[in-house]
């Protein structure tokens, strides 16, 4: 659905020239949910920007389902534009206008459909949203959740193949944020609307998408499926944004790493996804390694619909390398159990 090809853009300022991105290389696919995640200034939202050319690229190709954009203008990219929606961070709904009014504004601009058609797409995306009752209230009359619910009415107003969320939920308490990425996978479930987002927010990524690339000073450093990206993380601005989140999400908890480290013992980090997490897989391990295994830090959530677990742990001997009885190493053990197993060295 949206490819980027050597996507590069620069900016003026001072009379000095600005390296916003660089090379990025990026494809995404038809009905998925892709994040995009990275500090601030890294480059987030002048990449979202050039997928639909509010900001022209430097140089490279953007390609949405086979068609390279970047040769478009005029009437053309207009009309291109109608099959891409966007929501904002800060909603930009008009102030003087109602909720209906509102969602119907892009209609009314595109001149295509009647007045009727267009009251019935409006209470069609009412609907969607679950803001039918609030049909005839003005902006100032609803909470941040219910305005981005308008804005995301409004985006997807045009039957749009893309939707670019910018920072869609920053704005919002994290209880309205969850209600707000529930409708954004509703709404990918039902339409079968690929989505792009951009954010800076673990949670978010791991809660909604299926892919993701970290953006680090304008280059992507690191993408693939968020279980591999964020579970296993290469480069050193991922491994910073998975460490953080991995420690909100420990001291929510109320779990964190012992730091002494008993004599002898090995320590690791082992992580499994899936039906593995239903198992009472440290039990198995103890079982058949005669090893003993003691939890020092944990982390166990989801990712979109996979569950998974992440724990730091200590190995220390029990009498023997192995069970007397197999003697199956701690290493195949976890191969056998389809545990990912990595040894921390001091």
């Amino acid at each position: 659905m949206v490819l980027l090809e050597h996507v590069s853009k620069t900016f003026q300022s001072n009379k000095k020239e600005i390296s916003a991105l660089r090379d990025v290389k990026l494809h995404v696919r038809a009905g998925e949910i892709y994040g995009i995640i990275g500090r601030s200034g890294a480059g987030k939202s002048t990449l979202l920007r050039t997928i639909n050319l509010l900001e022209r690229p430097t140089a490279g190709r953007v390609c949405i389902d086979g068609l390279d954009i970047t040769t478009l203008d005029g009437s053309k990219l207009a009309d291109l534009r109608q099959s891409i929606g966007m929501v904002f961070q800060s909603f930009n709904l008009l102030n003087a206008k109602t909720v209906a009014q509102n969602i119907e504004f892009p209609l009314k601009l595109a001149g295509r459909l009647s007045r009727a058609e267009r009251e019935a797409r409006v209470t069609e995306l009412l609907d969607l949203v679950g803001l039918q009752d609030q049909r005839e209230k003005y902006p100032s009359q609803l909470s941040g959740g219910q305005k981005q619910r308008v804005g995301i009415a409004r985006a997807i107003a045009h039957h749009p193949k893309l939707l670019l969320c910018d920072e869609a939920t920053s704005a919002l308490d994290p209880e309205t944020t969850q209600s707000i990425l529930d409708l954004l996978a509703d709404i990918n479930r039902r339409l079968g609307l690929t989505i792009v987002l951009i954010t800076h927010e673990m949670s978010v990524i791991r809660r909604l998408c299926d892919r993701v690339a970290v953006i680090d000073k304008g280059e992507i450093v690191e993408q693939g499926d968020v279980a591999d990206v964020f579970l296993h993380p290469v480069h050193p601005v991922t491994q910073g944004l998975v460490n953080e989140s991995n420690e909100s999400l420990a001291a929510e908890g109320g779990v964190h790493a012992v730091q002494r480290k008993a004599a002898g013992a090995t320590r690791a980090r082992i992580t499994y996804r899936g039906d593995a997490v239903y198992q009472p897989l440290i039990g198995e391990i103890e079982a058949r390694s005669g090893k003993r295994v003691a939890i020092l830090q944990g982390v166990v959530s989801s990712m979109k619909d996979t569950p998974y677990a992440q724990l730091l742990v200590e190995l220390s001997d029990n009498g023997a390398a192995g069970n007397p009885a197999t003697g199956e190493s701690v290493a195949d053990v976890m191969q056998a159990l389809g545990i990912r197993y990595e040894v921390l060295h001091d």
